[in-house]
């Protein structure tokens, strides 16, 4: 079993749980809101174990709102994907534990500095094309891919997004397990740690279905960029303190 103790665990399937709801409730922000909290609880949780998670997320959003899925909006997304995670997998290959302390709070803070700049940039195949790629490299190395992404889709609404959105996550995810497996971030202990933290993904899933219509989630998007700022602060002060 990994170095993490019963108490740890609980509080990561707590984490999950709250970030599985709100993806279920928004279209994104398991990475958003679980990654900052998971990384304060024991680091040994990302990104590999959150990334599993994620995926079976959204294999759960996507049978939900299938019929809202409209796969020609997300293919140039996709293909910027896959740019994101061979990017990504060299950048892992060549990091130490302290370098990426470093690389996972700037990119943390570059996702809150995303989600709060103003940008609204039009959704086509370019802004597709460069928001899947950026997604899918900072997915795969903290397990928050969803700022760059959600960029292009702030101005949609409802099933749609949920759909979309979630098309885009199983693809990433599966690019991105692929990269941690062959970088050596996805071994035996991530699966153990997913076996142990699936269960927030059940019950996070399960609260967002009623949740759906009654959550103001601009109401909480201040707490929660406000979390993922504090998690990348204390992950770049780690990492420039251990150099």
């Amino acid at each position: 079993m990994p170095d993490i103790s019963l108490i740890q665990l609980v509080l990561a399937n707590v984490a999950i749980a709250a970030g599985a709801c709100l993806q279920g409730v928004a279209g994104y922000g398991i990475g958003t809101l679980s990654a900052p909290l998971l990384f304060l609880i024991s680091p040994v949780l990302l990104p590999a174990p959150l990334v599993l998670n994620a995926t079976l997320l959204t294999i759960f959003m996507l049978v939900r709102n299938r019929a809202a899925l409209e796969v020609r909006q997300v293919r140039f997304a996709i293909g910027g994907g896959v740019i994101g995670v061979v990017l990504a997998g060299l950048t892992l290959s060549v990091l130490s534990s302290k370098g990426f302390e470093l690389i996972f709070g700037i990119l943390i803070l570059a996702g809150v500095a995303l989600s709060v700049g103003g940008l609204r940039p039009r959704l086509n195949a370019t802004s597709s094309t460069i928001a899947g790629a950026a997604s899918t490299y900072m997915g795969t190395i903290t397990a928050i891919g969803g700022p760059p992404i959600a960029l292009i889709y702030q101005n949609e609404k409802g099933p749609l997004v949920r759909a979309n959105m979630s098309a885009f996550f199983l693809v990433a995810s599966f690019l991105s397990l692929t990269a941690l497996l062959f970088s050596g971030y996805l071994g035996r202990q991530e699966l153990i740690l997913f076996a142990a933290t699936f269960p927030g993904v059940l019950v996070g899933f399960w609260l967002s279905g009623r949740l759906v219509h009654r959550v103001p989630f601009e109401r909480l998007r201040p707490l929660i960029l406000g979390i993922a700022a504090v998690a990348g602060i204390a992950a770049l002060t780690r990492g420039l303190l251990t150099l």
